[in-house]
């Protein structure tokens, strides 16, 4: 018999809201008994980071509403970062409701901290990554912030969502051989585009671990080397055909890692005496 799925609901004051959101989900799946475990009045970066390590150990999602900022931050950032399944479960409601409503939001954890409008900007950025990943929206490239392209499984969405938990409006477009790239990656600032690339071992290793997790045979085009190959010497043609895209090896690098090279970039465009935040 499988084990039940766990879900923790973690909160900065006394958790009644996300179990009553996380309830309310959950209604929609009566098949499923997951075991839930609550953390309220969590304080600390330390204990936000305990609770997603202990997620990470038992595989458990993780529900939260957390008023303070900081703790907000580290709770998008950990997760991110250790690959665990998250949700806030009012954050994105706050964003859509401060723009139809004209006004900021004001809400506290208990009598604590306010939420700050860098928050919400993080939360507009990562709805902003989820809906343009993939070239899904073209024409959504002239809203970006940063624009990131490469073949398949260059780390194009982890990355996207990464910055995007910093406050960076990201949209990730692949690259194919023989399929035309949207005309709106010409047409934008160039200045946002940032091409990402791999060695073809690394490549060839992610992508028949790609295809063994969708059950496929491991013989697939999309795994060969030969293939692999043949990809990798077009799209570096293509990037040289476009010597003012900063290329980023990816290769064994963590998404800290390539993420700072390439605000690293924007920070010495701007010069070293400004910021290298979001616009």
């Amino acid at each position: 018999m499988s084990e039940s799925p766990r879900i923790f609901l973690v909160s900065d004051a006394t958790g009644e809201t996300v179990e009553k959101v996380t309830g309310a989900a959950l209604v929609q799946f009566p098949s499923v008994r997951p075991r839930v475990k609550s953390f309220s009045k969590v304080r600390t970066t330390a204990e936000v980071r305990s609770i997603v390590e202990r997620a990470k150990e038992e595989n458990a999602f993780i529900s939260y509403t957390l008023a303070d900022v900081e703790l907000r931050n580290t709770m998008q950032e950990v997760t991110d970062a250790m690959g665990v399944a998250s949700a806030d479960v009012i954050g994105a409601l706050m964003v859509r409701l401060s723009g139809h409503l004209g006004s900021p939001p004001l809400m506290k954890a208990g009598v604590s901290t306010t939420l700050n409008e860098e928050y919400f900007r993080r939360v507009e950025a990562v709805e902003f990554a989820v809906k343009n990943d993939d070239g899904q929206e073209p024409r959504n490239l002239f809203k970006a912030d940063l624009i990131l392209v490469g073949v398949s499984r260059t780390s194009k969405t982890p990355l996207s969502t990464y910055l995007a938990h910093k406050g960076w409006k990201v949209a990730n477009v692949p690259l194919v051989p023989d399929v035309p790239t949207p005309k709106e990656l010409l047409e934008v600032d160039q200045a946002k585009v940032f091409c990402l690339i791999i060695d073809p071992q690394t490549l060839v290793r992610i992508r028949q671990e790609r295809l063994k997790h969708l059950g496929m045979p491991p013989d697939s085009a999309y795994g060969l080397r030969e293939n692999v190959m043949r990809e990798l010497r077009w799209v570096e043609e293509f990037f040289a055909s476009h010597p003012h895209w900063p290329v980023i090896n990816v290769s064994g690098k963590a998404l800290e890692e390539i993420a700072s090279e390439i605000l690293g970039h924007i920070k010495r465009r701007r010069g070293e005496d400004h910021h290298s935040g979001p616009p």
